[in-house]
């Protein structure tokens, strides 16, 4: 806003002095003409030849200047002009030293129409006709030429310095134009950025929503398929095995109270999952705590024993690492309960430097593994998946290794990242 107003205030500044230029002649010329009829110069010609001369002058300028401003751009137009303005200006000095005050526009009019050189030779002219008027006219130079000398030297000083200045100030408004030009074109080159960056802005924070959507929706997916479906999957094997001691009233209940107690604790875990909270087991246990207790509790379901062992030293994982190894290990189990037909089972933790590692085995029927992380398993679920889904999201490694009849094992391999990290 400051800039514009600057740049309007010196456009309009530049305007009136392009006008105060085009009426410096005239007023010289009246000013001259008007001395010259009060006070004759001796060798003066007489009023009617000097009138003439000042009216011819004066159509001179009107016809070149005042009714033709869009001439100044044409340079050799322009040199005819200001030969015939130095001719005029000759001529009236001649007549009347009292037109020196016209002969001074020679300097005002160099600087537009001439170029460089010729300036300084119409510069030097137009001194040398003031030098004439200022020491009284033709006769000083011919009687006072030293003193003519003199007086030419001393204008051409004050032009030139004068002219310097002039040119300086000239010079720097160009520059000012110039940078002004720039700024103008930077401006419109930022808006256009900025309204650029505006667009991009819009598209990321449409990308960023759908991405976080879409993370949310796998969250869920996985939080589903490690609670509500392990937990029915569960509770159908509990309902299966009462059926089929329906006749055992003992056997019956004790299925039908583990069948209860899947679906009690699932629930909770489901709870948990669309809160974003911790599993309960690693709300009141460290890692190896909970998965003992995994363990324990998935032998005493089954029937089948698990073991569970600790080395390295174990120390706080931040929370998704521990979640992540507890969920693959409750998977781990869930796909040897529904599919392995094992008699043992080991689950080995393993602390190390930079890694920890979760080793989960069995002596089971095995299968045979196929070298597609994303496929649907050969036994009809996607447990392994949703494992490689979750230890990949954390920059972890699965690896599976099975064949028929050989038992399983299934081994998840997690940075270690400290309790602390963010």
């Amino acid at each position: 806003m400051t800039s514009s107003g600057g740049h309007d205030r010196l456009a309009s500044w530049r305007k009136r002095e392009a006008n105060v230029y085009r009426v410096f002649p005239y007023g010289g010329l009246a000013l001259g003409t008007l001395l010259a009829l009060v006070a004759p110069a001796p060798a003066s010609p007489g009023p009617v030849p000097t009138l003439a001369a000042a009216v011819a002058a004066g159509c001179w300028v009107a016809w070149f200047v005042t009714l033709h401003p869009d001439w100044q751009s044409r340079r050799r137009l322009m040199a005819v002009y200001y030969a015939g303005l130095l001719t005029f200006a000759a001529v009236l000095v001649a007549a009347s030293p009292w037109y020196g005050f016209f002969a001074w526009i020679g300097y005002i009019h160099a600087f537009p129409v001439l170029p460089g050189r010729w300036r300084v030779a119409g510069m030097a002219t137009t001194a040398a006709l003031v030098a004439t008027s200022q020491g009284g006219g033709l006769a000083v130079v011919t009687s006072h030429w030293p003193l003519w000398l003199v007086l030419v030297l001393f204008n051409l000083l004050v032009a030139g310095s004068v002219s310097w200045f002039a040119a300086m100030a000239q010079k720097e408004d160009a520059n000012r134009r110039r940078l002004m030009a720039e700024l103008g074109e930077a401006n419109r080159q930022l808006t256009e950025t900025v309204r650029e960056n505006a667009g991009l802005h819009a598209q990321l924070l449409i990308q960023a929503r759908e991405a976080g959507v879409l993370d949310e929706r796998q969250r869920m997916a996985r939080e589903i398929h490690d609670t509500l479906a392990q937990g029915l999957a569960g509770i159908i094997t509990q309902l299966e095995a009462a059926e089929q001691t329906r006749d055992r009233s003992a056997d019956w209940r004790r299925h039908v109270d583990n069948g209860l107690a899947l679906a009690r604790e699932s629930l909770t875990e489901a709870r948990r999952s669309v809160r974003a909270v911790r599993p309960e087991p690693l709300e009141t246990a460290r890692l190896p705590d909970a998965l003992v207790e995994l363990g324990g509790r998935w032998s005493a379901l089954h029937g089948v024993r698990a073991e569970v062992a600790t080395t390295g030293t174990p120390r706080p994982l931040h929370p998704e690492i521990e979640v992540t190894l507890l969920r693959a290990a409750q998977e781990a189990l869930a796909n040897v309960a529904r599919h392995a037909a094992a008699s043992r089972v080991g689950l080995t933790l393993s602390y190390m430097a930079d890694v920890v590692t979760l080793d989960v085995r069995d002596d089971g029927a095995g299968f045979e593994v196929i070298d597609q992380p994303t496929s649907r398993e050969p036994t009809g679920g996607y447990g392994l998946t949703v494992m490689r889904q979750r230890v990949t999201r954390v920059g972890g490694e699965l690896v599976v290794e099975s064949e028929p009849g050989g038992g399983t094992a299934i081994s998840a391999s997690v940075p270690a990242l400290p309790g602390g990290a963010g």
